[in-house]
């Protein structure tokens, strides 16, 4: 039987476990990336190892998310601490205003066939050109650097084959809000998404990206296509050919699932508020007023998407329509230098766009928040409650095609409607290659001293696991809670990502005000949630944060994969309901008791959870295998890692 491109990957990385869906494995990581709201954290780990340098063929360190240096010095000292830490041990360094992580590195580093892990959940990003990349909390990036395999449940390979041609108008992103649009955000989870069929040879590796990149939408662990022709286009594009490999699916590969998708029969699909699944056509909504139309972020700011908004407004001879406030966030300096070179740039200006800098920017609530109430259409690729930093604001997901249709109009519209007649981008044959702003590790790391401001306060891990858990419920919530609703981002936050004691406070802020508060009175205890719990973004702080204040276990009907690891990671007990209607067995304020004495491995493993506010007992299941088990005993993996290496462990 033949091989599946993912099982071609992990076959040739394979550490420990078997190609079993759902078993657990260990595969080895070649690059790793990180930005710097979570990289910091994950230098900082790496840091505390005591490793004179990292051990992957290729990491790389970002600046893209804290870029605004408003109200104190937070962002700059967590960047000349990354800028200092990444030439010490062996790190490249893309200093601020190079472009988002995901852009540059699909640009200048991702390879097809290697495996990528970042601290960001849009990772999967490069698996447009063939690579295995996956998202994960800043302590797994650590470990990767630190020369340890990642870990993770071996997973299902889903077949997306794709048939025919996007019509005029319709694009990638169309491609992915269907999928979301069939599967939900929960439709992912456990899976990795492979594309092949007739209609991936039409879409070029941008476009591709586009499609992988909200793949972490639907909770995937990660997404990628063939290295093929398209792929050859584009590193050659690049300067990178060298670098090429072609990598396919053997002709009798087996999947575990299979989805049909027939291009010519998409249409522009949007997705409403405030879940990226709640997906409708554009035309359900028409006529609707938009106030603010922003184009950018890692899912839609590539050259050919910005070609694409500037030629339609070039071929309509029209401008921003005047209540509409409008912003371009191009996803790399490159791109925006390529824009400039074919007179794009000016036609954007002209139309009344606003430039933002390369970076994430409004993505992450860093800027460009919507008016109160407002309707804003983005490009991005999460549309999170408050997470524009604007709480009521109702926020859109949909195409540059149609975000540029709404730039226009100032109201919701098919772009097809514009009587516009079909534009078609070509790559480029040779991009405008400039590196200035990328950083190679120092040739004599003894002369680096590693810089810290006195607004960088790091904790690793917990207290050690006792026999027994007990404390109030200071939380419950419901489904698909976010990272977005634990921790939030934005510019009064995002800063904080260094400051652990500082960030802590705004845990849960978004669904209660008065939680850090209550959490530090009690001395810590529970939250419970429902189902896909810790959904969205990688952040790690989503579990530092409720570790820093004292939160011993969460009790949930199912985990999202990213969250669930990273409370693992800081020695915080994810439980599972074994029977779900539980979940109404217990309430906010119930003193809960645990055992914890006969903690050990298994799916089927069973620990009790006793409500001694209503007298009942509650089976519950964790999963774990015995190298988790022994993560939570120790009280966090880095304590783990430590005492691994120091023979307490075997």
């Amino acid at each position: 039987m033949g091989l599946n491109i993912v099982q071609k990957i992990i076959k040739t990385h394979l550490v420990e476990g078997e190609m079993v869906a759902g078993k657990p494995i260990a595969i080895k990581i070649d690059q790793t990336l990180t930005q710097d709201a979570t990289g910091t954290m994950a230098y900082l780990h790496f840091e505390s190892m005591g490793l004179p340098k990292v051990q992957t063929e290729l990491s790389v360190s970002y600046v893209d998310h804290n870029t605004i240096q408003a109200g104190g010095p937070e962002n700059a000292n967590d960047h000349l601490f990354l800028q200092t830490v990444a030439a010490k041990y062996g790190v490249y360094f893309s200093k601020a205003g190079n472009g988002i992580c995901h852009q540059i590195h699909l640009e200048r580093f991702a390879i097809p066939g290697k495996t990528l892990l970042g601290s960001d959940s849009h990772t999967p990003t490069a698996g447009g050109i063939g690579s295995l990349a996956i998202g994960a909390g800043g302590m797994d990036i650590a470990l990767a650097m630190a020369g340890e395999p990642f870990y993770l449940n071996m997973p299902k390979v889903v077949r997306v084959n794709l048939y025919g041609k996007l019509r005029p108008f319709v694009s990638a992103k169309d491609v992915i809000l269907e999928l979301l649009r069939r599967l939900s955000v929960k439709g992912g989870v456990g899976k990795v998404f492979e594309y092949g069929g007739e209609g991936v040879k039409y879409l070029t590796v941008p476009e591709r990206a586009t499609i992988t990149n909200m793949g972490a939408e639907l909770g995937a662990t990660s997404s990628i296509f063939p290295s093929d022709e398209q792929t050859y286009i584009f590193m050659k594009a690049q300067g990178r050919e060298a670098q090429w490999r072609r990598l396919e699916a053997d002709p009798d590969a087996e999947y575990d699932e299979v989805i049909d998708i027939d291009l010519s029969e998409l249409e522009p699909l949007i997705a409403c508020p405030h879940m990226p699944d709640e997906v409708k056509k554009v035309k359900e909504l028409e006529g609707m007023k938009v106030h603010q139309v922003a184009i950018g972020s890692c899912t839609n700011s590539s050259y050919r998407d910005l070609m694409m908004v500037a030629k339609m407004f070039e071929q309509a001879k029209k401008t921003v329509h005047p209540m509409v406030s409008a912003a371009i966030s191009p996803g790399s300096k490159q791109v925006l230098r390529m824009i400039d070179k074919e007179g794009m740039y000016d036609v954007l200006l002209r139309a009344g766009f606003r430039f933002l800098e390369c970076a994430c920017g409004p993505c992450i609530g860093m800027g460009f928040s919507p008016p109160s109430g407002g309707v804003s259409v983005r490009t991005f690729n999460r549309n999170f409650l408050g997470r524009s930093g604007t709480k009521d604001a109702q926020v859109y997901l949909a195409s540059p095609e149609t975000a540029a249709a709404i730039a226009m109009t100032g109201e919701m519209k098919d772009p097809r409607d514009l009587g516009l007649e079909e534009i078609k981008i070509f790559l480029p044959e040779k991009f405008e290659i400039d590196d200035s702003m990328i950083f190679a590790p120092a040739a004599d790391p003894d002369e680096v001293e590693v810089w810290k401001g006195p607004t960088i306060n790091y904790i690793g891990y917990k207290e050690p696991l006792g026999d027994k858990l007990e404390g109030e419920v200071l939380l419950k919530v419901g489904d698909n809670i976010t990272t977005d609703h634990i921790i939030p981002g934005g510019a009064k936050i995002l800063p904080l990502r260094s400051n652990i004691p500082a960030i802590s406070e705004y845990v849960y802020s978004v669904v209660d005000e008065n939680f850090a508060k209550r959490a530090k009175e009690k001395g810590g205890g529970f939250i419970v949630g429902g189902e896909n719990y810790g959904q969205g973004s990688s952040r790690e702080h989503a579990a530092i944060g409720p570790m820093y204040l004292g939160i011993k276990a969460v009790i949930a009907k199912s985990y999202a994969r990213i969250h669930r690891a990273n409370l693992i990671n800081f020695g915080i007990l994810p439980l599972i309901f074994v029977n779900p209607e539980d979940y109404d067995k217990i309430d906010q304020g119930d003193i809960l008791e645990i055992d914890t004495s006969n903690f050990a491995p298994g799916e089927d493993n069973i620990i009790t959870v006793i409500n001694r506010t209503k007298g009942i007992s509650i089976p519950t299941k964790h999963g774990l295998n015995e190298r988790q088990v022994k993560i939570i005993k120790a009280g966090g993996v880095l304590k783990y890692v430590k005492d691994k290496f120091e023979g307490k462990i075997q």
